[in-house]
């Protein structure tokens, strides 16, 4: 064909494919309507993963606070003091930071809690500030006995500025409330609250006590024309050698976009599943469209149109809607990326802001039109194979899609389509593997249990029902019946709630399983030697039992078959950990294991006699991560002294209970006499006791720590919140998807019913009737949907269960119970809502409209 003739005839397509869709653009765009969520929720949240890197890039120096951080978790070596005081001659402002776990007391109302106690001295922060109310509290605190508290603990004992807090055996005024510090994020305070003290008063406070566990930061705000990370990267093996770390603007940058570029690809993840569930409710609406247009196509192709031809003015309709409802999701994603900056402020430490990224919003568009042909391309690609006869013979079947190669082609392209976009999210082979698969297993199961229902149903129909029951439950397997498709969509979105509620249930009764008989809620740490038998007289008499006592002692492993972290340094071919040699440990030692504990291979020894070299225990994770077997020999330097040891046995160790739980084991008669603190386990019995025993405590031991079991629970259940929100929210587009699915495969079923409503209603039955008839359909479709729903939550809950957090799975039959009846609920009420047209019109007008 000639250019020219090319050129007519494609207009003449595009101009068929208007005047066709006059009286269908409302259907059509309806269609379409299931991804408009999709694209909205991908728009959101690629808008939001552009703003935050542009944020993160933007306040990355406030994050830090300094040029160049250099951190230890013990006090200088001279040889660590050396590096320090080699940068100190670089700066031009220096600070440094101790910060440590303790328990404090508000005067006001005499609470305690453990806290995260950071002594600052020094002008740091030199970027960004110390957010306080009054605002001038961030700077004056540290010329006077004041301290910062963190925002939540002044809302929880109910204290103000002007009010005193005891750190240890200062009493501290309040100058201000601390609202936000430099890489502090809202959950980061939830588990562990600030409270900032002027450094030159911590040694009053009692506190850095020898074996207290104390974290040591030294910030530095370099000369003009320095470059903090080349100078980072001159001291790195200085750093190494002294087991220290350091972090710089670029490092942190670099460090916190890579946490949460993760965070957005796992959003746009989320955000693909509910658009892939959209993409089947597309092809099945298209489906039933070109099914209802056989006879429209048929004549066209009596009429010389070729099959080529009425492909591509269908193609024509569905890219014209798909394009309007991409732009229409575009739309609503840029108004939602508006909320996700409050939806996960908790979890991001910087400000997010909420421009509009025209890039997000180009990319949301092509997706969309994209994903819309090539989901339409499954039914449409059946228009090559109505003949002309489809005039005379309606009920000529086109060829099955498995024997017609193109159909495998599309299924191809989908297939590849959903594994190149989890890939660029995910970056990873494996994990794009395991994704796609998880998605298809999930769509799997779905249909599957969808098509085995159904033919249950048919197989073992109630016969002996009434007429009403019978009809609603027969309309799911009729013609043109949409179950599958809605236990897919529905059924899907359901499954993410069940399984969040699920899991959330599981990690609370992780913790909670802990506090249950006589298991121990109160842990007493840092107690040093001297203090032990006081301690354990205190709790006896609070009236407490006193369940264990373990001694700790801080070692470091020196060798591993006689290579140190020297020679693995200088050998990269030796297969040792490197990160592990020269690490600290904390471990005990006793003769008997805890009930906690059970050996996994080799043999415990309880008792080392002397002369003997020492068979410790590992615990078989650690022993797997330092690449260590029974027999190997290990070098431990204990405060000064090092001790060869002989690994003798390996353990598998109960990390869900509530007591001391150790990597390293000795047998007595090795490290007894070494310097050393401990840990004391009681059990109070009511929260008025715990608060008793906190407030003794730390009155009379104030560098003794403490941890509730009932804080533990308290935190974890604001910690799940936060985070079942986010994932709730991000859920719900799936959920809202299943049901924009179930509104426009309930718009379209409704023209399929028109005839059966109006024969029934010509045979005598009343508006009620055909209500109830409709209310049952839809009630069979949301009790078959969730239910199925409800199923795949159960198993990936149960997987969950025991291979994850390895606890007994214990579903809530109450919830899933109630979910089930809220989601069979919503079905019926939309399918109601959406049919109520049949019933409200008369027989004759949709008989004359049909003839």
């Amino acid at each position: 064909m000639k250019p020219e003739h090319q050129e007519i005839a494609f207009r003449w397509i595009v101009r068929m494919a208007w005047r066709d869709s006059r009286q269908n653009r409302s259907r059509l765009f309806l269609f379409i309507s299931s991804i408009i969520v999709g694209i909205a929720a991908l728009v959101a949240i690629f808008s939001f993963g552009d703003n935050l890197a542009k944020d993160i890039d933007k306040q990355a120096a406030g994050l830090v606070g300094a040029d160049l951080v250099i951190q230890s978790n013990r006090e200088l070596s001279d040889g660590g003091q050396a590096i320090i005081d080699s940068v100190q001659r670089l700066s031009t402002s220096y600070s440094e930071e101790q910060s440590f776990a303790s328990m404090v007391v508000f005067a006001n109302s005499g609470g305690t809690r453990l806290v995260d106690v950071r002594a600052l001295g020094g002008e740091f922060p030199y970027y960004g500030n110390l957010e306080t109310v009054p605002q001038a509290a961030g700077r004056t605190f540290r010329n006077n006995r004041q301290a910062l508290v963190d925002k939540t603990l002044m809302l929880q004992f109910g204290a103000e500025v002007g009010d005193s807090v005891k750190v240890g055996e200062v009493m501290f005024e309040i100058a201000g409330r601390l609202e936000q510090a430099p890489g502090q994020s809202g959950l980061s305070t939830t588990i562990a609250p600030a409270v900032f003290i002027p450094l030159e008063y911590l040694p009053a406070t009692g506190l850095n006590q020898k074996g207290s566990r104390i974290n040591y930061r030294y910030y530095f705000q370099l000369e003009g024309g320095i470059d903090a990370d080349r100078l980072a990267d001159g001291l790195d093996s200085l750093l190494e050698v002294q087991r220290m770390g350091y972090d710089t603007i670029a490092t942190r940058k670099q460090e916190t976009g890579r946490s949460f570029t993760d965070l957005s690809k796992f959003l746009s993840l989320v955000g693909f599943v509910a658009l892939l569930l959209g993409c089947i409710g597309v092809s099945s609406a298209i489906h039933i469209y070109i099914k209802e247009k056989l006879n429209t196509i048929a004549i066209l192709r009596c009429l010389g149109v070729s099959s080529r031809q009425a492909f591509l003015i269908f193609l024509i309709q569905v890219l014209g809607v798909g394009l309007a409802g991409s732009v229409i999701g575009a739309f609503i994603g840029t108004l939602i990326q508006q909320l996700l900056p409050l939806v996960l402020r908790d979890f991001v430490p910087v400000a997010i802001s909420s421009d509009i990224s025209w890039w997000a919003v180009v990319q949301g568009i092509a997706l969309g039109v994209w994903i819309s042909v090539l989901f339409a391309l499954l039914p449409l690609i059946g228009i090559r194979n109505i003949a002309p006869l489809n005039t005379l013979r309606l009920s000529l079947e086109a060829p099955s899609p498995v024997k017609d190669r193109w159909s495998w082609f599309v299924y191809g392209l989908i297939a590849l389509f959903i594994f190149v976009y989890a890939y660029l999210q995910l970056g990873g082979v494996k994990q794009t593997v395991l994704f796609t698969a998880g998605v298809a297993l999930s769509f799997l199961v779905l249909y599957g249990a969808a098509n085995l229902l159904v033919r249950l149903v048919r197989r073992f129909f109630p016969s002996s029902w009434g007429y009403l029951w019978r009809q609603g439950l027969s309309n799911l397997f009729r013609p043109n019946n949409q179950t599958v498709i809605l236990v897919i969509a529905i059924g899907l979105g359901t499954a993410f709630i069940a399984t969040l509620f699920s899991v959330q249930g599981m990690l609370v009764e992780r913790v909670a399983l802990s506090s249950s008989e006589h298991q121990p809620n109160m842990v007493l740490f840092d107690i040093q030697s001297s203090q032990q038998e006081e301690v354990a007289e205190l709790v006896a008499a609070q009236g407490l039992p006193v369940l264990d006592e373990v001694p700790i002692v801080t070692v470091q492993l020196e060798a591993i078959n006689g290579i140190t972290a020297d020679d693995a340094r200088r050998d990269s071919t030796i297969e040792v950990s490197r990160r592990a040699l020269g690490g600290e440990l904390r471990s005990t030692y006793r003769s008997e294991l805890s009930d906690s504990e059970k050996i996994s291979a080799g043999k415990w020894i309880g008792k080392t006699a002397a002369g003997d070299t020492a068979r410790v225990s590992l615990e078989e994770g650690y022993a797997r991560r330092i690449r260590v077997d029974i027999g190997d020999e290990l070098l431990f330097n204990v405060q000064g002294v090092r001790v060869p040891t002989i690994v003798g046995s390996f353990r598998e160790v109960d990390w869900n209970r509530v007591q001391t739980n150790f990597r390293l084991i000795f047998p007595e008669g090795v490290i007894d006499d070494a310097p050393q603190f401990h840990v004391l386990m009681t059990r109070v019995p009511d929260e008025a006791t715990s608060a008793r025993m906190q407030q003794a405590v730390v009155r009379q031991f104030p560098n003794v720590s403490i941890i509730d079991l009932g804080l533990i629970l308290s935190v974890l259940d604001t910690i799940l919140d936060k985070i079942g929100f986010v994932i709730r929210f991000m859920g719900g587009f799936s959920i809202l998807t299943g049901f924009v699915v179930l509104i426009a495969s309930v718009m379209i079923s409704k023209y399929q019913r028109i005839k059966e409503s109006v024969l029934l209603r010509t045979m005598g039955a009343t508006r009620k009737q055909i209500l109830a008839i409709t209310a049952l359909e839809y009630f069979f479709l949301g009790i078959i949907a969730s239910f199925t729903g409800v199923l795949l939550a159960l198993g990936g809950s149960w997987a969950l269960a025991v291979f994850s957090f390895e606890i007994p799975f214990t579903p809530n039959i109450l919830m899933l119970l109630l979910l089930t009846l809220t989601v069979t609920l919503l079905t019926v009420v939309i399918g109601l809502a959406n049919s109520r047209g049949i019933t409200g019109r008369p027989p004759l007008e949709i008989l004359r409209k049909e003839s």
